[in-house]
Order: C-alpha cells, then structure tokens, then sequence
C-alpha cells in the first residue's frame, strides 16, 4: 500500500518555533511529529511513502533520508511555491495513478485505524472515505454532515455560528480512488475547500468513517504548549 504524508506547510502561526524548524519536525516525547506518521503507516503494512516538502525540507529529507531505517520507502518532492493538500498530489502522479492510496496530513498525531476507511471503501465503492472526529469547538475547521448511511451530503469550511449542527471535524486522512485525480487541477488546491465540494456538486459519492479519537494538534503555540508540556 501507498501514501502520501503531507509535510509542506510552513506552520506560520507557531511563530518562532518554526523559524528555524519544520513543523512537521516538532518533537513530541523525543520523536519528530512526521515519524509518528511514517511508523503508524508502516504498523498498518503501508512501505510505499510520499512526502512533499516546502519549508526547511533538508531538516526532514537528511533526517528520514530512503526511509530504510524505518522500514518504508520514501520518494520526496520539493515545492518550491506551496500546492496546497490536493495540489501536492500532482507531484507524485505517475505513482498514484493505479490503485487506490492513504493521503495524511503528517503535521498532527492521531491514532485512527486506517483500515476502517478502506473497509468502507470497499463496501460503497466511491471515490473517497475520509477520517472525521469529534470537536466541541468548530469555529477554525472543516465539518462535514452525513446521511444515516455514512455518505457526506455537505463540506462546510469554517463554519459561521449556526451554520452547521456537525461537530465531526476533517481529520485529514483519506483514502482515495486514482480516480480523484479527475478534480485536482494543476496548481494550488485545498481537499476541503476545493476537492471534495466539487466532488459532490459532481454527484460522485464520498463516505465518512467517524470516531471521537485521541488527537493532537500543535497548530498554534497554546495548541503546541498543551500538547508538549502535557506530553512529559
């Protein structure tokens, strides 16, 4: 199996912290975020790995290097302007295009079950199943909201107060049909804000596989000091 770890983004609210570091090279309990990644894919027999850069990507390509030492396989791509999380795919195209591939994004940690999202998958035959878990707050994320039977019905990027009842928050783990390749133009473009609401004005269907999960997320420097002084 194949996936793509998103690790491009420049992490510009954590201020200071990433000046000189990769967000995605953040340690937490003495391990870089993007290996927490990189070993969850490997535990979940994934050996195929694709990860943009952007931002400081020596710090990231001198310290995962091929990847043997972590018993996978990594093929990098730089990018010189940022693409976005479905634009970065573009890059890695002529490797993706056969079977289906995980896409996640490399600058959290969450433990979810990848194979929950390939069972579902498998049992609607779509163009995507994506990970969602459950947040109080939904003021800076992207929702979505199913039907009874699991298919998203509606994305809502930030929503505004009201706008939406869903508390299940994008999680930014994806399975993919090569077929999604269809809807990502050449260029910058965002899952969220782009992708997946044109997939669904399309009438194609996506699926949601949800679970209130441990999840952690170092996007702003309260988020960064909850997590790395709580982590001991």
């Amino acid at each position: 199996m194949k996936a793509v770890l998103l690790a491009a983004g420049k992490g510009v609210r954590l201020n200071s912290i990433t000046e000189t570091l990769p967000k995605p090279m953040i340690r937490f309990q003495g391990k870089p975020i993007l290996q927490y990644n990189i070993e969850s894919c490997r535990e979940s027999g994934i050996t195929k790995i694709f990860i943009n850069t952007h931002h400081l990507s020596n710090q990231i390509q001198d310290f995962f290097e091929n990847g043997n030492k972590f018993g996978v396989e990594i093929v990098y791509s730089h990018e010189e302007e940022l693409l976005g999380t479905a634009g970065a795919l573009n890059n890695f195209k002529n490797y993706l295009s056969q079977e289906p591939f995980f896409v996640i994004y490399a600058d959290q940690i969450i433990e979810f079950e990848l194979k929950l999202l390939i069972e579902k998958y498998l049992k609607h035959d779509c163009l995507a199943t994506i990970a969602f878990h459950y947040r109080e707050d939904i003021e800076h994320c992207g929702v979505a909201e199913f039907d009874g039977d699991d298919k998203i019905l509606r994305f809502i990027e930030k929503p505004k107060r009201g706008e939406t009842e869903s508390h299940w928050v994008n999680a930014g783990i994806y399975y993919l049909n090569p077929h999604i390749y269809e809807f990502i133009p050449f260029g910058n473009s965002d899952f969220g804000k782009d992708i997946f609401p044109n997939i669904l004005a399309d009438k194609k269907s996506l699926y949601a596989v949800y679970r209130k999960i441990n999840f952690k997320v170092f996007d702003t420097p309260e988020l960064y000091n909850k997590n790395i002084l709580g982590s001991g």
